[in-house]
């Protein structure tokens, strides 16, 4: 047998084959995947362990905190009063009036008035003309002791003590509880110096260098001790009214009081001294319970803490300064706040 040393364009071997039209189409469609599952398991590796673990992710709406296990801390029952070193209801009571009614003969000035003032505080007395407001007032220092036709029934309690006790004496009260009248009053044949350590002098103190630091002390106090400083010989009456109003504060603060009875002590006086005395008494409430009887409705809002109405002789209401100007509990508190009557 003979073996041929060609092939002929038909034949095919392992090595090769034969490039026919029809079989560059074949193996194009070959190299053009189209099952893609199979694609994907060709060129991408098995990637589940390699693929980093997924975060959940929860709503907060949707999620409840374990509080099985949490321990809870008794609240302390004071944290509220602690927050407000300054709340009216934490103060204790300096002065108060139970069931205080006074007379002048068959006429009443106020009938059965109670009303508590809080320690270091400003508490302010509105109301119309001739309502009870000064007549109040001086029964909080017993100066009704010296009209004849004056009486006065209830109690007035000074830190728990009736001061209208038998065993009181007046003098030593009107110590603790100072004084300042509508009218600056200044003793005219005085001077300032001797205006201020007055009531000192009356009670037999005369010790120069005591009343010396006194007299300092109670001017700086009433805010005056820079004006008149290098005149304290001059007398009394040579001052303006507002500084002479406040000589009369300085020689109720002399005798260190514990509570300050203002009775409508800017009437008389021009804005400028008027808002020096409203300075005051903002700077002397941290030291003393101080009560302004004011027909200034204005003056009583921005001075004080606590406001009494009072009309016909009567306290109508008694509260919070900001509670009885804004949302006031009676009607004619209302319409005197609103202008309708006074």
């Amino acid at each position: 047998m003979q073996t041929s040393n060609t092939l002929s364009a038909t034949e095919t071997t392992p090595f090769c084959h034969p490039v026919t039209p029809g079989l560059l189409k074949q193996r194009k469609a070959e190299c053009e995947p189209s099952d893609t599952t199979a694609f994907k398991l060709h060129k991408e590796p098995d990637t589940k362990l390699q693929e980093p673990p997924r975060l959940s992710v929860r709503k907060i709406s949707d999620s409840k905190p374990n509080t099985e296990n949490i321990t809870r801390k008794p609240v302390s029952q004071n944290t509220s009063l602690k927050e407000n070193p300054d709340s009216s209801a934490e103060r204790k009571t300096r002065l108060e009036a139970r069931n205080l009614t006074v007379k002048y003969g068959s006429v009443v000035g106020v009938m059965d008035v109670s009303l508590s003032l809080k320690d270091k505080q400003v508490t302010a007395l509105i109301g119309p003309s001739g309502c009870g407001k000064t007549t109040y007032l001086r029964a909080l220092n017993r100066m009704h002791d010296l009209t004849r036709s004056a009486k006065v029934t209830g109690e007035v309690l000074l830190d728990g003590k009736n001061i209208y006790g038998d065993d009181v004496n007046p003098v030593l009260i009107r110590r603790r509880i100072g004084m300042v009248f509508q009218k600056p009053t200044p003793f005219p044949t005085m001077s300032i110096y001797d205006n201020v350590v007055a009531g000192l002098k009356l009670v037999g103190i005369r010790n120069r260098k005591l009343l010396d630091e006194v007299c300092e002390r109670a001017l700086r106090q009433a805010a005056l001790f820079d004006e008149v400083k290098d005149r304290l010989k001059s007398p009394g009456s040579s001052l303006s009214g507002g500084q002479q109003q406040r000589l009369s504060i300085a020689r109720a603060l002399a005798v260190d009081p514990e509570v300050l009875l203002m009775d409508e002590p800017t009437s008389s006086l021009d804005p400028q001294s008027t808002s020096k005395i409203e300075e005051l008494i903002h700077t002397l409430k941290k030291q003393v319970t101080i009560v302004i009887v004011t027909h200034n409705m204005q003056q009583a809002a921005r001075i004080s803490d606590q406001t009494g109405f009072f009309y016909v002789g009567e306290l109508v209401e008694a509260g919070e300064t900001n509670t009885l100007f804004t949302n006031p509990k009676q009607s004619r508190t209302e319409e005197y706040i609103t202008g309708r009557f006074g």
